[in-house]
Order: structure tokens, then C-alpha cells, then sequence
């Protein structure tokens, strides 16, 4: 699917004075964020996430947005603007700086300091620019001033995007936690002064659109972590994500208070706490920080681990630990604490770690027996207060599923935006901002395009459609050699099943009317393709009526 809305046909060419918007991810799903504005001639490109493969894309390592709307005018780039440093948001910079290596990135400190360390490993030495709440920057016909945001990762970062076409404020993710770890709220007298400046469109994180009242503090999370460590006999093992500085900096307080070392495992866990360590964002207790070596001496009791899995990634830390696969074993006594939310669509991968957590005899701890995790988005509530501050013109609901854009568009309905003045859009569909109005203008190509390994959108979906067959039909191949010149068969037709529970004897019944089919055929032709055409179709017709399953059939015809 290119996009949601075959109706909607190509925008047409953009007229002057007219501020054109492509969402390219995130409208939709949660994950691969990627917005491009578009205005005389030049365009600005807000974040660049991944999404994270479900059950359904089997051997899939990342899906990245689909480029293919902006590859031949990445000159026209002018800038890509990074919100915050979550995977969702950053993690395809890479693949996209790989077409064009010195497009400008412009981030908060520990956003780039992040980008940097994943670039590295690229090979790919960026051009960045560091900026901070309340800086103005112009990148060609857009300027663009920063506003510091709450969220789950430090450094988070709003932008009020000025062009003679109207203003877009763009929220990136955020909420209103009054009481940060690091006391950094969310300006609102900074949303405040740009409504009375006027926002025509208005870029709203939709995530908790659907959640009543308000967010929870993450202070929250402290006196809930000490309790289960008081009651933790054995080791304790945290999952969390990676970037998730301020989850971390309260595991390590807990430690600390009740006497035990941390140990951080998984290489982008060392690598983006290093990072905010060195840079201040996160404070590490003196002596609470030691390496897996120094754990694996240590008694059960005075150990916390610091774990990445807690999506139930089947190579992460946790799982393995759950698969008996990880040098740290996990058993009776000990204690898993799952510090972060469900992402839609990995339910199942999580209950499945959990299972075998709790099979090996772990206590596991996770949101819905305490409140472990608070989530990094506005509820409802703020989202309410927002629009009142802000009183924007025109509402684009921006990150998250179908029903969290919904949802949002129906708050800001309820605090006076005319229904007309919502924008309910997917990933491709054009939005376009001209006098003070926001109307869909079409939609461009936005697949899925996939990581698997070092094959970068080289795995189709009908690719995807065959590995999904072989995981639940099984594989069929057939194997025969005709005569060329008198069309004998010479050996077969030799049949061999794999993921077929009955065996390869249950295709007994058939040898012979395949050998009889295949002698036939090869009377009038030799052709390999025309005689594994008749192998396909008479096993395919057998599997379906006997067997009810669809297989994957290979044949193969040679001559002789």
C-alpha cells in the first residue's frame, strides 16, 4: 500500500506563497517519524524515525520512511530539525544522510550527541548545529525558534516554524509533567506568546489523546522502584529503553539508597548513558556504576542489571536472559521490572518474555501490577490547555495510530477549532497551508521501505507475504529430469516437505499421478517452465484439498 487513500490523487505543483506538508511517518502508527514542509522551492525536513517490525515481518530489522517523495530534491534540503533522541525519531538519519552525507542537523545537545554516536557507526561524520529553547535560527524561507518540551528523554524540543505562507508550531512529543527530574517543563508562556502571534497550524502529539485527566509525574516512579527493591531478595534485573535518561538516573538513585551496584548491559545502553553522563544529563552515584565482570562476583542481593528487551526484542538482553541464552542467568529470587509501556503491536513479544521470565521462577514487575512506567505523552487534559493557550487557526494531529488522531482532532473540536479546521491525515497525504486555511491537497507514494541486515528496501511485501507462508504453510519442492529429445522422464518427480507436520509420505497418493501428469505434458513439450507450471498445480491442488494449506511449491524441471 502506498498510501491509506487511493482516492486522493497527486498534489498538484505547489503555487507560490503556499506552505506545503508531507507527513512521511508517524500519522497513523507510532514510530518513524518524518514530516517535510515544503515552500519556495525548499524544503525542511522535521525528525527522521524508525517503526519496529511486528509479528508480521519476519526478519525485519527496521522500516524506515519511504524517501522516494523527496530523493531527487534532497538539494533543496535546507535542514533536518531533530525534536528529541528517541529511536522513533532519529533512528533512520542514518539511511537518510547516506543519500545526501551534509544536509545541516540541528538538535538540542544530547539529541545530537546521540545522532553522532549512531552516525559514527555509519561512517558518516555530520554537519550539526546545537541549539537551545528560546534560539531563533533561519534555514532558508523557514525560521525556526526553539521551545523546551518535557518528555521522557532530557533536552526535548518544540519549534515554531515561520514562513510567509503562516506559522506551524510542531510539538515533537511532550508533556506536562510540573515536576521534572530535571526541572525542565514545558514553556507554555513560550505557546502562549506564539498564540497571540497567531499559529495557523498547529502539529499536535497525539500518543495519550485517548487517556483522561493527566499525565503522572516522573518523580512518581522513585517510591514505587524503592519498594520493590526493598522486597527483592535476589538480583534485579530493569528493562528499559536505551535513551530513557531520566527512567535510568531513578533505577540508579534506588540502588544507591538500598546498597547494591548497577551494571548497565546492552551496547546502546553503555553507549547513550556514557553519553549523557559525560554531558551532565545524567548523575551517577558515586560507586554504583561497575562492569558485568565485577557483578558476576557480587552476591545476588547487592546486584541491579540495567537492560535493553523491555519491547521483548527476540535478540535483546531480556529475552535471552528469558531464552537461557545470556552469560546472567535469571531464577528463583530474583526480580524483572519492565520500566517502560507497551508500543502497540509488541504485545505479544513482551508476554512472551514475561512468560519465560516467570517460568525460570523471576518476580516480574511490570505497568499493570505497579506503576513501574509513566508515559512520556500528554493526556487528554493537557492536550486540552494547550489548544486553549495556543488557539490555533488550523489543527494537524500528528503521532500515533488512526484512533489517537481521532481522538485529538475531537479535543481541540471541543475547545472551539471549527471541525472544518482539523486535518485528519495519514502517512503520504499532502496537507497545504494557504490563507489562514489547511486543506488536503492529495497524497504521494509513503511505503514501507525495510532493513533487514545490510538490505536496505530491497524486501518487498510479496517477499514478506512468502517468508509469512513459510513460518505458517510450510515448503513443497519438487524435483524432476526429462529427456530433452524424446521427453522420458529421466529421475522423479522426487518430492521433499519441510514444515509439513504430516511428513513427506502423506504425498504417497500422488507420486504416481504426477509422474503420469508430467510424462503428458513433456509429449507435446520439453519446456522446463511449461512442465514445472503442471508439478505447481497438481501438488498446489492436492495440499489444498487434503492437506488445507497453501505451501510454498518450488518445482524444479531440468533436461537432460
Amino acid at each position: 500500500m502506498s498510501h491509506p487513500h487511493p482516492e486522493l490523487s497527486r498534489p498538484a505543483p505547489l503555487k507560490p506563497g503556499t506552505l506545503r506538508i508531507v507527513p512521511l511517518g508517524g500519522l497513523g502508527e507510532v514510530g518513524r517519524n518524518m514530516t517535510v514542509l515544503e515552500i519556495d522551492g525548499k524544503l525542511l525536513i522535521v525528525d527522521c524515525g524508525v517503526l519496529f517490525p511486528e509479528d508480521d515481518h519476519p526478519g525485519v530489522d527496521l522500516i524506515l520512511p519511504d524517501l522516494s517523495h523527496i530523493e531527487n530534491r534532497l538539494d533543496d534540503v535546507v535542514a533536518l530539525v531533530l525534536t528529541h533522541g528517541h529511536e522513533d525519531h532519529i533512528g533512520a538519519v542514518p539511511y537518510l544522510l547516506r543519500k545526501r552525507p551534509d544536509i545541516p542537523i540541528v538538535g538540542s545537545e544530547l539529541t545530537l550527541a546521540f545522532v553522532e554516536a549512531k552516525l559514527k557507526e555509519h561512517r558518516i561524520t555530520p554537519y550539526t548545529l546545537t541549539v537551545r529553547e528560546e534560539q531563533v535560527e533561519e534555514f532558508g524561507p523557514f525560521e525556526c525558534e526553539f521551545v523546551a518540551v518535557n518528555h521522557s528523554i532530557p533536552d526535548g524540543l518544540a519549534v515554531m516554524i515561520r514562513t510567509d505562507a503562516g506559522n506551524v508550531l510542531h510539538t515533537g512529543d511532550f508533556k506536562m509533567d510540573q515536576l521534572p527530574l530535571d526541572g525542565r517543563i514545558t514553556d507554555l508562556r513560550a505557546f502562549a506568546r506564539f498564540g497571540e502571534e497567531g499559529v495557523d497550524l498547529f502539529m499536535v502529539d497525539s500518543t495519550n489523546a485517548e487517556v483522561p485527566g493527566f499525565t503522572a509525574h516522573e518523580r512518581d516512579i522513585g517510591p514505587v522502584l524503592d519498594s520493590v527493591f526493598a522486597q527483592s531478595t535476589g538480583k534485579i534485573v530493569v528493562a528499559s529503553f536505551a535513551s530513557h535518561v531520566h527512567r535510568i538516573q531513578q533505577v540508579l538513585n534506588s540502588a544507591a539508597r538500598h546498597d547494591r551496584m548497577v551494571c548497565l548491559v546492552g551496547r546502546s545502553m553503555v553507549r547513550n548513558m556514557g553519553i549523557a553522563a559525560e554531558l551532565g544529563y545524567l548523575h551517577v552515584p558515586d560507586g554504583v556504576l561497575v562492569d558485568l565482570r565485577t557483578v558476576e562476583q557480587l552476591p545476588p542481593n547487592k546486584v541491579v542489571l540495567m537492560a535493553t528487551g523491555s519491547q521483548g526484542e527476540p535478540m535483546a538482553v531480556l529475552a535471552r536472559m528469558a531464552n537461557r541464552d545470556h552469560k546472567v542467568s535469571v531464577g528463583a529470587g530474583d526480580t524483572v521490572i519492565f520500566a517502560s509501556s507497551l508500543i502497540p503491536g509488541n504485545e505479544n513479544s513482551v508476554y512472551r518474555v514475561i512468560n519465560g521470565l516467570m517460568r525460570l521462577g523471576a518476580r516480574v514487575v511490570h505497568q499493570a501490577n505497579a506503576r513501574v512506567h509513566v508515559s512520556g505523552h500528554a493526556s487528554a487534559g493537557e492536550l486540552l490547555y494547550c489548544y486553549n493557550i495556543v488557539q490555533p487557526r488550523n489543527v494537524l494531529p500528528i503521532h500515533g495510530e488512526i484512533r489517537h488522531l481521532v481522538a485529538n482532532g475531537a479535543l481541540a473540536v471541543q475547545t472551539g477549532v471549527p471541525a472544518e479546521r482539523v486535518v485528519l491525515a495519514e502517512d503520504g497525504v499532502v496537507v497545504d497551508l494557504s490563507d489562514g486555511v489547511a486543506r488536503i491537497a492529495g497524497a504521494v507514494p509513503c511505503g514501507y521501505i525495510y532493513v533487514d541486515g545490510s538490505s536496505v528496501g530491497e524486501i518487498t511485501d510479496a517477499e514478506l507475504k512468502d517468508r509469512r507462508t513459510l513460518s505458517e504453510e510450510g515448503f513443497i519442492s519438487i524435483f524432476a529430469a526429462v529427456d530433452a529429445t524424446s521427453g522420458e522422464i529421466v529421475v522423479g518427480p522426487h518430492i521433499q516437505a519441510r514444515g509439513i507436520p504430516e511428513g513427506e509420505s502423506v504425498f504417497d497418493p500422488i507420486r504416481d499421478e504426477l509422474a503420469l501428469a508430467l510424462a503428458d505434458a513433456a509429449k507435446d513439450s520439453t519446456d522446463p517452465h511449461l512442465l514445472q507450471q503442471v508439478l505447481r498445480r497438481r501438488v498446489g491442488r492436492f495440499a489444498a484439498q487434503k492437506l488445507r494449506r497453501r505451501p510454498i511449491i518450488i518445482p524444479v524441471v531440468i533436461e537432460t
